[in-house]
């Protein structure tokens, strides 16, 4: 139920991804290009060239008997991890694609990632998008994350990027549930409340994607947003992930969260009690990327496990519940590696 981060572009012994694959069985990897824990250069941290990175990720697939979901965001434009730099081509920005508007240009670059991610031995994309554009939301907005402010348009575009993937055997996260993109301040640095610019209209592209059989996994927010429920962040809400995202939406894929040490959680709850939130609301796999301004700390995710195993021994978290976010994280990995438990 943790996808984690680790620092380098190769896996020496001492690595302490090692233990994460084979002690801790976490299921899923998460790759960065930058370390923000570090120098903060471009090619700092797992993505340095293309030919090293297929070498890694062989090398955490073999590390992990092949049952490992390994992520990255490339979603184009100014989040694209695998970056021309390191032998990858320029995507556009998903504003760029939805500008553009043209069925066989969002398929042209759609295939080109998917290409190139199969290519790097990546099995999940962090994206697309499903948020709408607000040119006064800093995070998404402002750096033309979001295929349009027209849901449709939204949904139309992501689907045709999401099919792309698929026919590579790649799993799409899109995000943000249950809506980033009215926000005008960034989850990444302090807890953002949509109360009053969000509009349900943003839950739109998610049902299509839903009905559409799209949606491998579905990223959350760490924002608030009283329409939805009055006390508790979405990643952190029963209402908004089961309620809302399971019973009314009808999804049955894997909820996973966004980065649970961003400042939108961790400034405001403790890490103990948001992972026991966040699992009985609903959420399947937590990130941990472990390359935020919380800084890098080895042992976190062996800790994070540990906090589950009290959490249920305490009568906290109900075993069934994460049972069964292991079968949706098992079916997934079924369906991309063939590789049976």
């Amino acid at each position: 139920m943790l996808m984690v981060g680790f620092k380098g572009d190769s896996i020496t012994p001492d690595n302490p991804v090692n233990g994460y694959l084979t002690d801790l069985g976490v299921g899923g990897i998460i790759l960065f290009d930058v370390d923000l824990t570090g120098s903060r250069t471009l090619g700092s941290r797992n993505i340095t060239t293309a030919e090293r990175l297929t070498k890694l990720t062989s090398e955490l697939k073999k590390l992990a008997g092949g049952r490992v979901l390994i992520a990255a965001d490339q979603e184009g434009g100014r989040v694209q991890r695998l970056k021309p730099r390191y032998g990858y081509s320029p995507l556009p920005s998903a504003r760029q694609i939805g500008e553009i508007d043209n069925r066989d240009t969002t398929l042209f670059y759609g295939k080109l990632m998917a290409d190139e991610l199969a290519a790097a031995g990546i099995n999940v994309n962090l994206a697309p998008e499903l948020d709408i554009h607000r040119d006064d939301c800093p995070v998404i907005g402002g750096l033309d994350r979001a295929y349009s402010s027209d849901v449709e348009k939204v949904a139309y575009h992501a689907g045709l990027t999401v099919d792309c993937l698929h026919d590579k055997g790649i799993l799409a996260a899109v995000k943000h549930f249950p809506g980033h993109g009215s926000a005008t301040s960034d989850s990444h640095y302090g807890l953002t409340d949509v109360t009053t610019t969000w509009s349900p209209e943003e839950l739109i592209p998610f049902k299509h994607l839903i009905d559409n059989g799209q949606a491998d996994l579905i990223m959350t927010a760490h924002i608030f947003n009283r329409q939805l429920d009055p006390d508790m962040p979405a990643t952190l809400s029963k209402r908004v992930l089961t309620d809302l995202l399971r019973n009314e939406l009808g999804y049955k894929g894997i909820i996973l969260s966004d980065d649970m040490y961003m400042q939108g959680i961790i400034d405001n709850y403790r890490i103990e009690d948001a992972v026991v939130d966040a699992i009985n609301a609903g959420a399947d796999m937590l990130i941990m990327g472990n390359n935020i301004s919380t800084g890098f700390e080895p042992d976190r995710p062996a800790r994070i496990a540990r906090i589950i195993v009290q959490a249920v021994k305490e009568g906290r978290i109900d075993p069934k519940r994460l049972a069964e976010s292991n079968q949706r994280i098992d079916a997934a990995i079924d369906r991309i590696t063939g590789i049976k438990q």
